[in-house]
């Protein structure tokens, strides 16, 4: 479960269906902050609430907390190369530096390189290093992540 993903899938949302936070805020009887605490991933709905907003948009409880982004940019994480630089970082920024490098384990050497050429000031290997070993289930993971936040702006209008 990603915060990121979440709060951005629940802002998404609303705004694709022309909610203001106050607007989604009376139709689910909760306070506009309660909102606004979503969506800059200071809180998660609890479980009554999140029954409330899976109603309200005729999906499940699981679509929200790990939301099934149908693909707008890219489809695989190799692809993260043929977005521009300043899009890809903004997608990425929502992820940790160790986030990133445990997608890139699985990566080719050509987006390994493409994303040490993006963050010069970063030092891959030593991190790599830290990290160690991980789980392939882990790396496919975290790229299936990266690619939904990538796909998620594309859909909301960022990217």
């Amino acid at each position: 479960m990603n915060m990121d993903i979440i709060s951005k899938y629940l802002q998404f949302l609303r705004k694709s269906h022309n909610y203001t936070q106050n607007d989604l805020a009376k139709k689910l009887d909760i306070s506009r902050q309660a909102v606004s605490k979503w969506e800059t991933k200071t809180a998660i709905p609890d479980l009554e609430v999140l029954l409330k907003i899976s109603k309200l948009y005729g999906i499940t409880i699981n679509d929200i907390l790990e939301p099934k982004i149908q693909p707008q940019r890219i489809t695989d994480f190799e692809q993260i190369t043929a977005i521009p630089e300043k899009e890809l970082k903004e997608a990425l920024e929502q992820f940790d530096v160790n986030s990133l490098v445990t997608a890139l384990m699985g990566a080719s050497p050509e987006t390994n390189c493409f994303c040490e050429r993006m963050y010069p000031d970063i030092n891959f290997e030593t991190i790599r290093n830290s990290i160690g070993r991980v789980r392939i289930e882990t790396v496919e993971d975290m790229q299936n992540q990266i690619i939904a936040m990538i796909n998620l702006q594309a859909v909301d209008g960022k990217i």
